[in-house]
């Protein structure tokens, strides 16, 4: 049976030393679940698998896309199936792993399938946003989607943004498009998750972002600081810098912020993890068990 390997869990916990293992192991592929780490302009500040690394093991979707290019979860969960169904043809087994909570729902459930946005509307409502904040934006949503304006995250306004976004383009409301079902897949899907010690985590995470800082994080955030209000560079690791390189604070606070942010954010994925009862979890060190698990399903 043809069979993908999930491997998820939050940033920092090691996926990507564990998936080279297990590809090796397989003698397969390995297809990223990161939604930045699809733009080649960022390596640094997204941890990207290093060129050792992808010459080692074949990586897909790493450096694919340019800063400017649209990307989101659809078309990610359209371009991996159709890259599984040419896999497949010659691999039994095929590794996925990141930590990208979205894109991973998307290949392993499916997402609805949501009309595309005009990019006409698109630029306009952020220039609004840029202009008058999220206000506005957030009544226009709760007259014409207020099905949908009652469960969405206020403070999340990219999601509130996307949603009138579909309703202009559209002229039906967002919350008619969301069916909320899960797909059948021509394959099976084993999904593992790596977890470990709550302090041993923020430790390496730490670790991470000063090696970042010593791998050019700044140089590489100056490299793009032209498109710094696009939705790619709206994440950790760039906000905090564009906000020190704009003389907003200082280069050690911002490498805190980093650090903190970065913090907040593993604990949300795992809290999105966790709601997933398919996901078999293991401590990263664990490689052999992980690997027996492995071995019995192959």
């Amino acid at each position: 049976m043809k069979t993908l390997f999930v491997i998820v869990g939050p940033t920092g916990v090691g996926k990507t030393s564990l998936c080279l293992k297990v590809a090796e192991h397989l003698n397969t592929v390995i297809i990223n679940a990161d939604s930045r780490q699809v733009f080649k302009e960022i390596p640094v500040g997204t941890a990207a698998p290093t060129k050792d690394e992808r010459k080692s093991i074949r990586h897909f979707f790493v450096g694919n896309l340019h800063i400017n290019e649209y990307y989101n979860a659809s078309k990610y969960e359209q371009d991996v199936l159709k890259l599984l169904n040419i896999l497949f043809k010659y691999k039994d087994n095929v590794i996925m792993s990141g930590g990208s909570m979205m894109y991973v729902d998307a290949v392993c459930k499916g997402i609805d399938d949501i009309p595309s946005v005009d990019d006409n509307i698109r630029k306009t409502l952020q220039e609004r946003f840029d202009k008058e904040g999220l206000s506005g934006i957030s009544k226009e949503l709760a007259l014409l989607d207020p099905d949908y304006y009652a469960i969405v995250d206020k403070n999340n306004h990219k999601r509130i943004i996307h949603a009138l976004e579909i309703c202009l383009s559209t002229g039906k409301p967002y919350s008619s498009f969301r069916k909320n079902t899960t797909k059948e897949r021509p394959f099976r899907i084993i999904k593992i998750g790596l977890n470990m010690d709550r302090q041993r985590l923020y430790e390496r995470i730490d670790l991470r972002v000063e090696q970042m800082i010593h791998d050019g994080l700044i140089q590489e955030a100056l490299n793009v600081y032209e498109y710094k209000n696009l939705n790619a560079l709206n994440t950790v690791g760039y906000k905090e810098t564009f906000e020190y390189l704009d003389g907003l604070c200082t280069l050690d606070n911002a490498i805190f912020r980093i650090k903190s942010n970065t913090h907040k954010y593993c604990r949300k994925q795992l809290t999105w993890f966790r709601r997933d009862p398919n996901i078999h979890w293991f401590s990263p060190d664990n490689i052999e068990e992980i690997i027996n698990y492995i071995n019995t399903f192959i």
